[in-house]
């Protein structure tokens, strides 16, 4: 008999209460894992290289006030900007408002988008049916698979914040480095449903000569429009896509408060199986010991335990949220492109080895000191 046979043994030696134990803390560790996730894909994920040379400039205040259309020409005129493009978030509404339905609609000028955007990849007679088309729109592939598109359906969107409904042919489809979720069409359709947005942008994109420009166009911009009607803030495009996240609140302590709140949850569970495991094995102790089994040794064949169960429950809980992203993010929508790393699951292992070692700690220091003679006498 091994210390690790020994130690196998015990931990599920109360089955129906161990199994549970690691079911429990699966469930904590899947909800954990997944919001590790979450976190990582927000705000850890590194823009591609191009994306490293764009620029967003938008409306100093808010997203939600526009900037005039005469800023693209005076963008364009600074040092160091390669492109410009404008574009208008649309906002509107495919089909229904069901959330496997959602994706982005953006009003843009098609002559110039794919300057900005090299990396969005369609043939060369799609971009020219959709350049000669004022209602023509292009969608991304992963879209088009989602929703059984192609060329030259109609894409029928109705507007919820310009009263403009838009009845779009597709006429092409391209494929980007990473999902967008996205589609584009000429922003006129827009300005001519709806005159008063005429003569203004959403924000604009900038794509800079090079990565080390970013920084000294970033400034320009904004000093060129310091004392304008309409100040502007211009950022990375990684800034502004977290700032669009953040309009919904303060994300990150959400997601912090419900990672603590998780791991409590653990902790309050395995510490309450290993004081009971370890109260009904005080006799236990006491014949350990007669046997020669130091305090540390004793000690360690309990915490050995807990950290067993702990880690059995956070593999299988890491394992079970992988497969649930992957599913989720083959079906599109939010989580498109959202991945579990073996980086996210060594953490949430060695979380769960943390709690188990917590958890089991005092009760095992406790059980170890047990008198030879108090533990035989011991009736639970």
């Amino acid at each position: 008999m091994t210390l690790t046979r020994f130690v196998t043994k015990n931990a599920f030696r109360n089955k129906r209460r161990s199994i549970l134990t690691v079911f429990s803390i699966g469930g904590s560790l899947l909800l954990l894992t997944f919001l590790i996730t979450i976190w990582r894909s927000f705000y850890d994920s590194k823009p591609t290289e191009l994306s490293a040379q764009r620029l967003i400039v938008r409306n100093k205040v808010s997203l939600i006030f526009n900037l005039p259309s005469s800023d693209r020409q005076k963008i364009r005129s600074i040092p160091d900007v390669k492109e410009v493009v404008n574009q208008q978030w649309f906002g509107g509404q495919y089909m229904d408002d069901k959330p496997e339905h959602y994706f982005a609609q953006f009003g843009t000028d098609p002559q110039e988008l794919l300057k900005v955007y090299p990396e969005f990849k369609l043939p060369a007679d799609q971009i020219e049916a959709w350049q000669h088309d004022r209602a023509g729109a292009i969608v991304d592939a992963g879209l088009a698979r989602k929703f059984g598109w192609k060329i030259g359906d109609r894409l029928n969107i109705t507007g919820k914040i310009f009263p403009v409904n838009l009845e779009l042919t597709i006429r092409g489809i391209f494929t980007p480095p990473d999902p967008t979720q996205s589609i584009y069409f000429n922003k006129d359709y827009i300005d001519e449903g709806f005159p008063k947005l005429k003569g203004t942008e959403g924000f604009y994109a900038v794509l800079a000569d090079s990565p080390e420009s970013v920084p000294k166009v970033s400034e320009a911009i904004d000093e060129q429009f310091r004392n304008a009607d309409r100040a502007t803030k211009t950022e990375s495009e990684h800034a502004f896509q977290l700032g669009f996240i953040g309009m919904l609140g303060n994300i990150k302590a959400f997601i912090m408060s419900i990672c603590l709140a998780v791991v409590f949850t653990i902790l309050l569970v395995s510490a309450n199986t290993m004081a009971m495991s370890i109260r009904e094995r005080t006799r236990e102790v006491a014949v350990l010991k007669t046997l020669g089994f130091t305090r540390n040794s004793i000690l360690g064949l309990f915490i050995g335990e807990a950290v067993s169960l702990s880690l059995v429950g956070g593999l299988l809980g890491s394992l079970g949220c992988f497969l649930i992203v992957t599913l989720m993010a083959s079906q599109g929508g939010y989580f498109t492109g959202m991945k579990v790393t073996p980086l996210t699951i060594v953490a949430s292992l060695l979380i769960a080895a943390v709690v188990g070692f917590a958890s089991s700690f005092v009760p095992s220091y406790h059980a170890a000191r047990v008198n030879i003679v108090d533990g035989l006498r011991h009736i639970g």
